[in-house]
C-alpha cells in the first residue's frame, strides 16, 4: 500500500483509533491507542513518548544508574517518529491499524530500532545488503495471567504432556491455536516458513521467513507479542523465557543471516570454488562473530535466565566454536547454495531483543570483514568439548563486565549505547542478587 492508501485506510477504519508501539531495551513493546484525528496530526511529524519506557526495567521499576533519564530529568516526553512503512492490520483486533515508532534526534542511542539502523547503514556503505530471519521456541500453558499469578508460577498446566518434538499427532491437539498462529500471523505480515512441536511439554517452534534485516527484526519483535496475544484469545499463556525449567530444554531464538550485493542479486556468502562452499567474506564474517562474541553476549543473552540455557548438552552452545551444519557449536555455517548460504548464530535465546540480537550479529560480522580476520579451524564432532578457543561467559554479570570494558563493543555500537545498555544489565543483576530464592529456602532453611 502507498502512504496515501494507508492514511485512507486509517481514516475509514470504523474503530476510529490506531495502535502504536515502541520497543524498549528489553524488546518489550510499549504503546498506546490514539484517535484517528491524533494520528492524522502526527503522521507527517513527531509524536511524544514518555522517556520512562527507556528508563525502567521489564517490571516497570525505574533504573537508578542510567544517565539518559531518571528522577534527575523529570521523565519528559521524547520525540518519536511513526513509521508509516511499518503499517499492519491486527487480525485479532478487527484489523485495527498498527504502526511501530522509533526515537529521533540525540536520544535515539537508547532506541534498539535506531541502533540497528545505524549498523545497517554501515553495511550498506560497504556495499552489503543484509538478509536476516529469526526462529523461536517457546512454551505454551493452559493458563491465564491471573491463574499463573495465583499459582505463583508453579504447578502450571502445559498445553500438552511429555516430550514429543516434530509431532504430527500433537499438532492436532489444540489445532485451533496452532492454525490461528499460522494464519493470523501471516495476515499480520509475519509469514511463517515452518511451525511444529519441539521437544518438551507444550513447546512450539516457528521459523519466520527471511527478509531485509530491518523488516526481519520488526517481524521478530511483533511475532513474540503476536503469539502471546493470539494465545490469550485461546485461553493459553505463552512464554519466551530462555529456560522455563531446569529439567527441560531451553528455548532458542537462533538468528539466520547472509550478506548480498547492493542490488540483492548475489549471495556473497557462497563460493563454488571453496571446499566448504564458503566465500572469503563468509569466513571473515564468521571470524568476526567468534572474536566479538565475548564482548556482545548480553545483546544475545540479556537476562539472568539466559545463562541457565547456555549449558552443556542442552542444545545451546557454551564454547567459541563454529562448524558446517553442526548443532553443538556457537556458529553453524550453512553454505547450502547460491540462494540459501547463511550463518545460524545459535547463542541467541528466545528471550532476546531481536533488534539488539541482529545488531550484534551484523556488527560483529562486519568487524571481521573490515579487519580481514582469519577464521579458526572448524570444530569436528562435539563442540562442547572444544574449548581450545575459549568459552562463553557463564552469567549475566561476567558477560556485562566484558562488554562494558570492551573497546570493540564501543566501536561497534557507540560509547553512549554501551554505557546505557550495560548499566541496564548491571541493574538486572542487582535485582536478582538481592532476592531470596526458593532454591535457597529449600537448601538452607532447616539444614544450615
Amino acid at each position: 500500500m502507498t502512504e496515501k492508501q494507508i492514511i485512507d485506510y486509517v481514516k475509514n477504519h470504523p474503530s476510529g483509533k490506531v495502535k502504536l508501539a515502541i520497543t524498549d531495551i528489553d524488546g518489550i513493546l510499549r504503546g498506546k491507542y490514539i484517535s484517528t484525528d491524533k494520528f492524522l496530526s502526527v503522521v507527517s511529524g513527531n509524536i511524544g513518548f514518555c522517556d520512562v519506557v527507556f528508563g525502567w526495567d521489564s517490571s516497570d521499576v525505574a533504573y537508578d544508574n542510567v544517565k539518559f533519564t531518571g528522577w534527575h530529568t523529570g521523565y519528559p516526553d521524547t520525540p518519536a517518529r511513526l513509521g508509516v512503512s511499518t503499517f499492519r492490520k491486527i487480525p485479532w483486533e478487527n484489523d485495527v491499524p498498527f504502526f511501530l515508532c522509533e526515537l529521533i534526534g540525540e536520544p535515539s542511542y537508547v532506541c534498539p530500532r535506531n541502533v540497528l539502523q545505524q549498523v545497517i547503514s554501515k553495511a550498506e556503505k560497504a556495499g552489503y545488503t543484509p538478509y536476516f530471519s529469526q526462529e523461536f521456541e517457546w512454551f505454551n500453558f493452559e493458563e491465564t495471567p491471573q491463574s499463573v499469578n495465583d499459582k505463583k508460577h508453579s504447578g502450571l498446566t502445559h498445553l500438552s504432556p511429555g516430550m514429543f518434538g516434530y509431532s504430527i499427532l500433537r499438532s492436532t491437539l489444540r489445532n485451533d491455536f496452532f492454525t490461528a498462529l499460522f494464519e493470523q500471523l501471516k495476515k499480520f505480515d509475519i509469514p511463517i516458513e515452518g511451525l511444529h512441536t519441539e521437544t518438551g511439554p507444550g513447546v512450539y517452534e516457528a521459523a519466520i521467513a527471511y527478509s531485509g534485516i530491518l523488516e526481519a527484526a520488526d517481524r521478530a519483535v511483533l511475532f513474540k507479542t503476536g503469539v502471546k496475544e493470539i494465545a490469550y484469545k485461546h485461553g493459553i499463556m505463552a512464554t519466551f523465557m530462555a529456560k522455563w525449567s531446569e529439567n527441560l530444554p531451553g528455548c532458542s531464538g537462533h538468528v539466520h543471516q547472509s550478506l548480498w550485493d547492493k542490488n540483492s542479486k548475489t549471495n556473497l556468502f557462497y563460493s563454488e570454488k571453496d571446499k566448504n562452499k564458503m566465500s572469503d567474506i563468509f569466513k571473515n564474517y564468521v571470524a568476526g562473530q567468534l572474536y566479538c562474541l565475548p564482548f556482545i553476549l548480553p545483546m544475545l543473552a540479556p537476562t539472568i535466565n539466559s545463562y541457565k540455557r547456555l549449558v552443556e548438552g542442552a542444545w545451546a552452545p557454551t564454547t567459541l566454536t563454529w562448524a558446517v551444519d553442526n548443532r553443538t557449536v556457537a556458529l553453524r555455517a550453512l553454505p547450502l547454495g547460491t540462494k540459501s548460504a547463511r550463518l545460524e548464530t545459535r547463542v541467541v535465546g528466545s528471550d532476546s531483543n531481536p533488534y539488539l540480537a541482529m545488531t550484534a550479529c551484523l556488527a560483529s560480522g562486519l568487524y571481521g570483514i573490515k579487519n580481514k580476520l582469519k577464521l579458526q579451524d572448524a570444530t569436528v564432532g562435539n563442540g562442547y568439548r572444544d574449548t581450545s578457543h575459549g568459552v562463553l561467559p557463564s552469567n549475566l554479570w561476567n558477560a556485562t563486565q566484558a562488554m562494558k570494558n570492551s573497546e570493540v563493543a564501543k566501536e561497534l555500537f557507540g560509547e553512549k549505547f554501551v554505557d546505557h545498555f550495560t548499566k541496564t544489565r548491571e541493574w538486572e543483576w542487582r535485582q536478582f542478587s538481592k532476592v531470596v530464592t526458593d532454591w535457597e529456602l529449600k537448601r538452607y532453611f532447616e539444614i544450615i
